[in-house]
């Protein structure tokens, strides 16, 4: 099964047209190999996201690749929130990011940040976007090159036309949906974490809730169960199996969630872009917040 549009860099420029004629649509999964053949494209802005750039990006990182840093360029710097639209604007535009760049995002930890980073532009309107599958973990396995080398790029004047709320759902909403049969609550994170025995996984033990378990009604569909072994995702096929075995299905609105929502990003990205469910929303304050928040039902 193919899961890429494989397409050389000669010719990279007559998608682009087609694209912007509407005949034709940006991948939303490119491989390591499209992306190893685009590097230096001028339509291509490759960004590698990070949740700690000192053991990742600084290291070494694909040639040409910005850095985001997850934690300072994608949320708020006061509050528990996303990056504004003013800040996404600052971001892409410090990035030499243009509306009609197609953007590539990789990234550390199995692409959960490049997928929340996927999730927050996709929220912000950007159309023209890709992750590489497999992240940082299949292009070092494959032993492609890495640099150190900052690159540098003119900046840009980025500007966000739309936001597409219907991408988020807050706590309140998801309180209101608790019960429904039209909605299908997905808790991404690992059966320990479901169940309530631990309360957020070893590598993050002082970020985690009051409480554990999960949200009333919330099937447990782990992350990790989307992707092989080298970080790539699994088939189209055996993702709709996966899912539709479970009860979530195309026809209910679907709401993503773990703990601070980055793995959760990665399972709205599988519905969302790859599987193409109409409703899938995430709930980026996941167990972080509703297991804080006084008189939130749980169960375990």
């Amino acid at each position: 099964m193919c899961r890429y549009i494989r397409f050389k860099y000669s010719n990279y420029s007559a998608i682009i047209r087609s694209a912007m004629s509407g005949r034709a649509e940006t991948p939303v999964l490119v491989s390591t190999d499209w992306v190893e053949k685009n590097l230096g494209s001028p339509y291509v802005r490759v960004v590698e996201v990070d949740y700690d750039p000192q053991t990742a990006y600084f290291q070494g990182h694909v040639s040409g690749a910005v850095l985001w840093d997850w934690r300072k360029d994608i949320n708020d710097p006061i509050e528990r929130n996303i990056i504004s639209k003013e800040g996404f604007e600052s971001l892409c535009s410090r990035s030499g990011i243009s509306n009609d760049t197609h953007i590539v995002l990789y990234g550390d930890f199995n692409n959960w940040f490049a997928a929340f980073a996927f999730w927050v532009a996709r929220l912000y309107g950007h159309d023209k976007l890709s992750i590489m599958d497999g992240g940082r973990k299949k292009w070092m396995i494959e032993e492609r090159e890495l640099v150190k080398e900052i690159p540098s790029y003119p900046p840009s004047s980025y500007r966000v036309s739309k936001i597409r709320y219907e991408y988020r759902v807050l706590l309140p909403d998801v309180r209101a949906r608790l019960g429904s049969p039209t909605v299908a609550l997905v808790d991404v994170r690992s059966p320990d974490e479901y169940t309530g025995k631990i309360l957020a996984p070893p590598e993050y033990p002082t970020e985690h809730a009051q409480r554990g378990g999960h949200i009333p009604g919330a099937v447990n569909i782990p992350w990790a169960r989307a992707l092989n072994d080298d970080g790539t995702f699994k088939p189209i096929e055996e993702l709709r199996k996966l899912y539709e075995a479970a009860g979530v299905t195309a026809d209910k609105e679907v709401i993503t969630y773990c703990r601070i929502g980055e793995r959760s990003s990665v399972t709205w990205f599988v519905l969302k872009e790859l599987l193409k469910y109409p409703k899938v929303r995430n709930y980026d304050g996941s167990w972080s917040e509703w297991g804080n928040v006084v008189g939130t039902p749980i169960e375990k």
